[in-house]
């Protein structure tokens, strides 16, 4: 039975996770040099993935031998020298031999709603290929903060000591015990490459800003910081709406 027992845990495949970067070796090249802790892929068991290493892309994955082979849903495919120093580790060949290191934690959630880094979660990454309207930018704002809310939902349901809320490019800048708009000038580029241009950036922002300043967050009474984001994004959610 041991023996057995054994054998069935060799079987288990350690690849469907949610890999976030770590660190590298070498010099990155391109959006390589964007990967920071926040970056993640996630490789789901049923064979599809999402993934931000500077660009939002996500298709279907393979492993096969030493190779990770990503097909986005553009048809674009990219393989990738592939080593699993552990089952909770995993280094990638990118451009130019730069070696780089990630760490992995379960999936927050088969349902695609309930997972922070699900597409249906971050389809304000992709980046909008025509003037947008003012429907269409709430619309990017609002999936903005569910992504955030599926986020703090995530690290309170799995207890997770600390999250990275530097990494993610956003308009909100996200405190300890708080958080604040960006001034324009302090936006993070990647933010201002989603839209398809500086005005349409522009009304984003001034629509979150007559939240901000018109509109009271309550903040929930309690010293999980956690449960203070979820209620905070909830609320900017139903203004958005």
């Amino acid at each position: 039975m041991i023996l057995a027992a054994a054998g069935c845990s060799l079987l288990v495949n350690p690849m469907p996770r949610v890999w976030f970067f770590t660190d590298g070796t070498g010099t990155p090249e391109g959006k390589d040099s964007l990967l920071n802790p926040a970056s993640f892929l996630e490789l789901r068991p049923d064979g599809s993935y999402s993934r931000d290493f500077g660009t939002f892309d996500y298709g279907s994955w393979l492993k096969k031998d030493r190779q990770l082979i990503l097909t986005s849903h553009d048809h674009q495919t990219k393989s990738y020298l592939l080593t699993l120093p552990s089952s909770s580790e995993m280094q990638l060949t990118l451009t130019g031999g730069y070696l780089a290191g990630f760490e992995s934690r379960a999936i927050p959630s088969m349902e695609q709603k309930q997972d922070p880094f699900s597409v249906f979660n971050n389809h304000w990454r992709i980046p909008a290929t025509h003037k947008e309207s003012d429907a269409e930018i709430r619309s990017r704002l609002y999936n903005h903060c569910q992504f955030w809310e599926a986020y703090f939902r995530w690290a309170l349901d799995k207890g997770l000591n600390y999250v990275d809320v530097r990494g993610t490019p956003t308009p909100i800048k996200i405190y300890g015990n708080g958080f604040t708009l960006k001034l324009a000038e302090d936006l993070p580029a990647e933010w201002v490459s989603f839209f398809y241009d500086a005005n349409d950036c522009q009304k984003a922002n001034d629509i979150l800003k007559d939240i901000f300043q018109h509109k009271t967050i309550a903040w929930a009474n309690t010293d999980n910081k956690y449960k203070m984001f979820l209620s905070a994004f909830h609320q900017i959610l139903n203004f958005l709406r």
